[in-house]
């Protein structure tokens, strides 16, 4: 395995940057649970084992069951998810898959009926940040 640049190391602003970020997301409204299930479910998505391997025991310590944990995977066909995780996974699905077919009305609607307009915006900074560190991640081959 070819050794990869750090890029924290080397360009210390973008990663401040994203912490910034980081910051203003462990300050909303949106529960733990929701972000730490965003993070694992868009970290599968784009085989992130870093982030993965990160978030897991977050999500635990936020109490998210390891029976959630396990059929996160397929969620779509487990009865243990809320009509709120259901709502916010699928959201998590399109944005993480955006160049498929983009995020359908189907899927944002759904999510700004169960999360408000607020909420909803929460969100979407969070999928958009996990799929950022995950792009990060796996850039650079970090391991956990």
């Amino acid at each position: 395995m070819t050794i990869r640049i750090d890029i924290a190391k080397i360009q210390p602003k973008a990663l401040n940057a994203m912490l910034s970020i980081e910051s203003y997301l462990s300050g909303v409204t949106l529960s733990v649970e929701l972000k730490e299930l965003i993070k694992i479910r868009a970290s599968m998505i784009n085989k992130c084992a870093y982030c993965i391997q990160m978030h897991v025991p977050e999500a635990e310590k936020a109490g998210v069951e390891a029976q959630k944990l396990f059929a996160l995977a397929a969620w779509k066909e487990s009865p243990l998810f809320s009509a709120t995780e259901r709502a916010v996974l699928a959201l998590t699905d399109d944005m993480t898959l955006i160049a498929h077919d983009g995020v359908s009305d189907t899927v944002y609607q759904e999510a700004l009926e169960v999360l408000g307009e607020e909420q909803l915006a929460q969100a979407m900074m969070q999928v958009i940040m996990i799929n950022a560190w995950n792009r990060f991640a796996l850039a650079t081959q970090m391991t956990h």
